[in-house]
């Protein structure tokens, strides 16, 4: 190693690839992520959007809340852009230094041709260095040099050699390899502000960031939620395991997101003082003496008193209470969302004996319905066509005429369109459309469930303690499907068919492979035990033939046996016989060697269609799986929200429980890309004890009010297989099978059927 070299980099050539290589690896992904792009946008989407005061309200909102979007998109072109140029300009100067270094040709800086003598290399030698002498006025001196090499490689014999073997008149020079940094940084002078700069960015700035950073990601969960809100959630749920609609509100109201010591983005002003309190007097049944903490704190009050002025759809001072409202508003599904899953936790802490009291179903379908009342802005109780632009309440009489009582979305949707114009007559054409494109555009879901055991022989047998997996196919559609005119309904139909038909084909397709597989075994065993049967039918048929051939020789003989001659011709034909029993016999062997052998084929061939069906259920779920692994997307549907102050899609959630114990049976799915169809499998262990129970498959929108829908499914369940006690390692000893019993007699999980008319 001793001809290598370790110096920094004089001239500054070796940090210029540093920078290159630097600056190449940050622009290359950052152009393609962090470039501003427009969405594509339809040119009909004006024409779709609705027209209404609240949806052009809403626009305003949004824009407002991003003020800096078109600056901070500019600002992120240019400064791409610039750093493009950059880069270029350094790879042009890189390239001169690769040229300079690898292109040394000697005739080419004399400017003479190849094979030139030696008079005329002296000649173009003597008239250049006139012109590049460092002391004349024309003179380069980096030039003069390289004219002097290029002389010397072609008149001295050896620098000609090196040059025509190395390619460079000194010979091959020492190996050396430059630091990319330029000299001044180790210079003496600079050294103090060099390792003050270290210092400042390794010592004070970068454990500040990442000190900051670790202390915010701490204090939330998952899904952005305070750590302190979803504490405060788990106490009040373990403390009220039935809680009422108006008590989740309050706990909502109480979450530590709009408390100012916890959320720096919340807003004090001077004005709350006399706002609040002129806002509370208008709201009643608001609980603001309650003394549980942090119910009876400030920030709850206001935050609880705007909820209800939002859900009353009472209006506010823009400029202070409004916008405060729309923040907090914007808050609320990622709050409700947590508190769903909060109660779920403390419902399995309750079956694990941790907690003294399992919370109801009531509590946790509480907090699923106050998200709809809060994207739509008002009250359970209120009518649901209220979600419609343009319908107030008094447009609601015009609905509860003598002929006809409509009461939901779907019943208005199902109309035709002379009647629906009916009831709408005071509106006008502009605003009936609006109605029509709302409505049009909701959502109308198909919903299927299927129940079964996997990987069981009888899916349909439900024994107790099995694995049921209910499996729920949502399939979504426009409500414009529902409407009364032919000719809309074929226009959908057509339109729906050319978008979103392969994926409806698609989850048929999976629907009838699912329902081949849950075939029972015993289908197919009929079908082997049918052609064994007529095959042993054909197997009866040759000997009752032989028979009838014996009977007549037997009749012959008698009649033939009085001469000596027809004794002869007995003889003979006893032959005969004896030849053809024998012939009939090893006939009738080998038609049954060959029904032998179509019933083992025909074994194979249903062995062989059990293990197709096992190996489709296979890559079914290997699909699924992949699936799970891909992710979901959050995107479905934007829905019609004009008084929630933020783009908001179609989301659903989807469980199981049972009705008569108030009971949750699995955890509640929340289902964010449901756009065309989706399908979702529910796990859950079946009762323990023998019996008939009913179960309730449930679907809830979080986005609209009316569009809750529930199926039951029923569970004949059947005792367990006796466990074989040939094993000792499954051996279990009586008192704990005693002590078994006792914990589930007196705990319960499910009711069946036959108790619930026992107790009536």
């Amino acid at each position: 190693m001793s001809g290598q070299k370790f110096q920094y980099d004089e001239s500054g050539g070796t940090f210029f690839y540093f920078l290159l290589s630097f600056l190449a690896l940050l622009l290359v992904p950052g152009t393609y992520y962090l470039w501003p792009r427009c969405p594509k946008q339809d040119p009909d989407q004006l024409a779709k959007e609705c027209q209404c005061d609240g949806c052009k309200k809403k626009k305003v909102i949004l824009h407002a809340n991003k003020p800096w979007k078109e600056t901070k998109a500019f600002f992120t072109k240019f400064l791409i852009i610039v750093g493009w140029i950059i880069l270029l300009l350094l790879a042009y100067k890189v390239s001169q230094f690769d040229y300079e270094m690898a292109n040394f040709d000697p005739y080419e800086i004399l400017s003479i041709p190849p094979g030139s003598s030696q008079s005329e290399i002296k000649k173009a030698y003597r008239k250049l260095s006139l012109i590049l002498h460092p002391d004349k006025e024309t003179g380069n001196e980096k030039a003069f040099m390289k004219l002097t090499k290029a002389y010397q490689a072609l008149t001295d014999d050896e620098a000609r050699k090196n040059w025509e073997k190395y390619g460079n008149p000194d010979g091959p020079g020492a190996m050396s390899f430059g630091i990319a940094l330029p000299s001044w940084i180790v210079e003496k002078e600079n050294s103090v502000w060099v390792l003050g700069l270290y210092a400042l960015v390794f010592m004070v700035a970068l454990p500040t960031v990442v000190g900051m950073w670790w202390y915010k990601s701490i204090r939330y969960t998952g899904d952005q939620v305070l750590l302190t809100t979803t504490e405060m959630y788990y106490f009040f749920f373990v403390k009220t395991p039935s809680m009422s609609l108006k008590r989740v509100i309050m706990i909502l109201a109480a979450s530590f997101e709009f408390f100012k010591k916890r959320n720096a983005e919340i807003v004090e002003r001077h004005s709350d003082g006399e706002e609040v309190p002129s806002l509370i007097k208008q709201l009643p049944n608001l609980g603001e003496k309650n003394k549980e903490v942090p119910l009876c704190h400030l920030y709850s009050i206001k935050a609880r008193a705007l909820l209800h002025a939002h859900l009353s759809r009472i209006p506010l001072n823009p400029e202070t209470l409004d916008k405060d409202r729309q923040y907090i508003v914007k808050k609320c599904p990622y709050l409700i969302q947590e508190m769903v899953a909060c109660v779920h936790q403390v419902i399995l802490l309750a079956y694990a004996r941790r907690v003294p009291r399992v919370p109801t179903i009531t509590t946790i379908e509480n907090c699923m319905k106050l998200c709809p009342m809060v994207v739509q802005g008002f009250w359970e109780f209120k009518n649901p066509l209220l979600q419609l632009p343009h319908i107030t309440e008094d447009n609601l009489k015009y609905f509860h005429a003598k002929k006809r009582q409509i009461k939901s979305l779907q019943q208005f949707a199902q109309l035709k369109g002379e009647e629906r114009r009916l009831i709408l007559r005071n509106l006008s054409d502009s605003q009936y459309e609006d109605v029509i494109k709302v409505l049009g555009n909701m959502p109308y879901i198909d919903f299927k469930v299927r129940s079964e055991v996997i990987d069981d022989e009888n899916p349909t047998v439900y024994t107790a303690g099995a694995i049921v997996t209910v499996t729920v196919s949502l399939t979504r559609k426009d409500m414009k499907h529902l409407f009364g005119d032919d000719s809309v309904n074929e226009q959908t139909m057509i339109e729906d068919n050319k978008a979103g038909g392969e994926a409806v084909e698609e989850a048929s397709e999976e629907q009838n492979q699912s329902t081949k597989a849950t075939k029972p075994a015993w289908l197919k065993q009929k079908k082997g035990q049918k052609k064994s049967h007529k095959k042993g039918t054909n197997k009866k048929i040759a000997p009752a033939k032989n028979t009838q051939a014996q009977s007549q020789t037997v009749a012959n003989n008698t009649q033939h046996s009085n001469t000596p001659n027809a004794r002869k011709k007995d003889d003979k034909t006893e032959k005969e016989s004896s030849k053809e029993k024998l012939s009939d016999v090893s006939d009738s062997e080998a038609e049954s060697d060959r029904s032998d052998d179509e019933d083992s084929h025909d074994k194979k061939d249903a062995s062989l269609d059990d293990d197709d069906t096992e190996w489709e259920k296979f890559q079914q779920r290997i699909s699924k799986r992949e699936r799970v692994l891909e992710g979901r997307s959050n995107l479905s549907h934007e829905v019609h929200c004009p008084l929630f102050p933020d783009v908001k899609q179609e989301y659903w959630w989807v469980y199981i429980c049972d009705r008569k114990s108030q009971t949750l049976l699995t955890t509640p799915i929340h289902v964010t890309s449901l756009a065309q169809f989706e399908e979702i499998q529910l796990r859950f262990t079946a009762p323990r004890w023998p019996g008939l129970y009913t179960f309730t498959v449930c679907l809830r929108s979080d986005s609209y009010l009316g569009f809750d829908q529930a199926q039951d499914i029923k569970l004949d369940v059947k005792e367990a297989p006796e466990i074989p006690t040939e094993h000792p390692q499954w051996d279990i000893s009586d008192e704990e099978t005693a002590e078994d019993v006792d914990a589930a007699d007196e705990h319960s999980e499910f009711t069946t059927d036959e108790d619930i008319s026992d107790n009536e």
